[in-house]
């Protein structure tokens, strides 16, 4: 069901209980699109098996090993002198 945005905050608690009920509902914003109203078990059935933000970068390619072994080794001096 499609909600005009003044009625989906009027009626907010019926948005949430018709999500629980009959599914996501749709907030409208000037006649467009803006929002989907979930209930939390078909929330939860979306994230279900996706990998979070931390482990995608954590899963991330391998560095290359002569590009890991020039980080390992390089100073960690300043590279020139900086006057203060």
């Amino acid at each position: 069901m499609e909600w005009p945005l003044q009625d989906a905050k009027n009626q907010f608690s019926k948005v949430v209980q018709k999500a629980r009920t009959e599914g996501p509902q749709i907030v409208t914003l000037r006649g467009e699109r803006a929002a989907v109203v979930l209930s939390a078990a078909d929330y939860d059935a979306l994230r279900a098996n996706r990998p979070s933000l931390v482990d995608d970068l954590l899963s991330g390619p391998a560095w290359d090993e002569d590009f890991a072994e020039a980080v390992e080794t390089r100073t960690s001096a300043p590279s020139r002198g900086v006057a203060l």
